[in-house]
Order: C-alpha cells, then structure tokens, then sequence
C-alpha cells in the first residue's frame, strides 16, 4: 500500500511539473495530462481483464485447449448449473421487490412521525453491517440443534418453534426454502437503503400535490397508490436497478452461510468455487461473463430512465 500511494504522489507529481512548465498551456492537453493516468488504470484493472476473461471463457478448464461455446452450452445444460441459474433469478425477482416494498411502506408510515428519526435509525442500522457480518448474525437466527426439543434451541426461530409446541427445523438444509431464508439476510440489509432513498423522494413531492389530492377524498392506501408512487416513480427505478445489480452479484451471503451447498449455490458463488476451488478456469469465465451480461440490461435501463427524468 505505501508503495502504491508513493507512486501515485510520484505520477501525479510528474504531471503536474511538466504540466507547469509548459510554455503554452492548452486547456485539452492539460486535461489529458491528468486524465491518462486514470484512463492507464481502467485500461490495465477494468477492461483489460475483461477481455481475458471472455477470452478464457472459449477454452477448456486449464485454458490449454479451445472448446468454443461449449462453457455456454454446459452453463444452460448441466442440472447443477440450471440449479444455480434458477436459485440467482428466484434472488434477482424476490429481493428488490420485497426489499423496495417494505422500504416503502416503511417511509410512507414514518413520515413527519414524531419518532421518525429513530425509527429511520433503527431500520437503517444493517446497512452499517457487511454482509459477512449479516450472515453470521442470521445464521444464529436460524442455528438448530437436533434430537433437542425439550431443551433451549440456540437459533431465535427454532426456539421459537419450540415455545410453539412444533419441531425445530434445519432452515439453511432444507430445499428449495433455504434460498427464501438467505434471500431474507439480503432484504433485511437492503431495506434500509430502499427506505433512505424513497423516504427523500416522498419529501420532495410538492405539497400541494398532496393537498389537491386530500381535497379531492384521496386518504391511505390510495394516496399511496395515486399519488405517493406515480410522484416518486424515478426514485423507485434507482432503488429496483441498484438492489437488483447487487443481488446479481450476491457472494457473502452465500458463502458464509451455506457455501453454496443444499442447492443454494448462485452464479457469483459458482464463479468463486469453480476458479479458485476446482480449478476450472473455462467455466468460471463464462459464469463471469453471464454475469456481465445479465447486469448491462438492468444498467442500460436504469440509465434510460434517469436520462427521461432529467428531460422532465
């Protein structure tokens, strides 16, 4: 670290130098002067592996022999990878929605509340958590111990289940709910962020939108409906895209409460176990590039639609 930071003090200082002690300064190559530097590091720790690894992805698992698309072919075949594609859409649908819904009616129940600061606070708070962290945290939640009904369960919800009178169960064994129970690790965080955003957007809804409409007998539920979310409706796309580019590229999660075993496995976390665990560089390419493509569409949208936005 201290000789990166040195040898970014000794380029920028050698820019600027030469830059001072140039005759006729020109704006446009003042600007390159300090841009290449930038553009040098993009080029070396963005694009360049980039197009290495669509490159490795055409090759075999020791990138020795050229197989074509047959790294495609096995990701949309093999029935351990259909298992991984169909467990990161079930993430991709489940978790900006019921994460952007709860935010939402979170913000709408909270605003201009007489606690609203510390309510925003305590919602907000597992933002402040990593996800490794989260995940520690909720795998004691659903911690369970066998064979031990007539004694205290270690997990929150397996005691629970105890007080209840039924049996403690395995939540992170049992398929295909254990993905819904990793999923929720994920909401709990994100909420937070999705109540921030749109808590913000509802403030800025001119206020006498707000009262035409009390006027007009609009009360609740649908002054949520017909007024809240068609006003914050930029804000709402921002929140859906981020979640959802996030939840695309869920690692932590994954790994630190399952490790991807019990059917539970997503592409971020098949790319991290076939790389560097099997030793399958072919393959884990090409889960890297579907992950570059599957994140463009939802970018390439949310761009769309601020760019509306701003033409508004």
């Amino acid at each position: 670290m201290a000789l990166a930071i040195a040898l970014f003090v000794g380029v920028m200082g050698a820019i600027l130098l030469l830059v001072g002690r140039a005759k006729r300064r020109v704006d446009i190559w003042q600007s390159l002067a300090f841009v290449l530097p930038a553009l040098l590091l993009l080029g070396i720790g963005l694009i360049y592996p980039a197009v290495r690894t669509i490159y490795q992805s055409f090759f075999d698992r020791t990138s020795d022999s050229f197989v074509g698309l047959d790294n495609y072919s096995d990701i949309f075949t093999d029935s351990a990878m259909l298992v991984v594609l169909r467990n990161t859409a079930v993430w991709v649908i489940l978790t900006p929605i019921l994460a952007t819904f709860i935010g939402l009616v979170y913000a709408v129940l909270v605003d201009r509340a007489r606690i609203e600061a510390a309510a925003k606070a305590v919602i907000f708070l597992p933002m402040a958590i990593s996800l490794v962290g989260a995940s520690i945290i909720w795998r004691y939640v659903y911690e369970y111990r066998p064979d031990q009904q007539n004694i205290e369960q270690v997990g929150l919800l397996n005691q629970i289940l105890v007080w209840l009178g039924m049996e403690p169960r395995h939540f992170l064994v049992d398929t295909p709910l254990n993905t819904v129970f990793l999923i929720v690790v994920m909401v709990w965080v994100q909420a937070g962020f999705a109540m921030t955003v749109l808590s913000a957007a509802i403030k800025a809804i001119p206020s006498d939108i707000t009262e035409a409409a009390q006027l007009d007998g609009l009360t609740g539920v649908r002054m949520v409906r017909y007024i809240t979310v068609p006003s914050i409706r930029p804000a709402l796309v921002v929140v859906l895209t981020t979640i959802s580019i996030g939840t695309l590229k869920v690692f932590d999660i994954v790994r630190t409460m399952t490790g991807g075993q019990f059917d539970t496995s997503v592409v971020a976390n098949e790319f991290y176990t076939q790389g560097f665990q099997l030793g399958d560089t072919g393959l884990a390419s090409t889960l890297a590039v579907l992950l570059f493509v599957l994140v463009i569409p939802i970018v390439v949208y949310n761009v769309r639609q601020l760019r509306k936005a701003d033409y508004r």
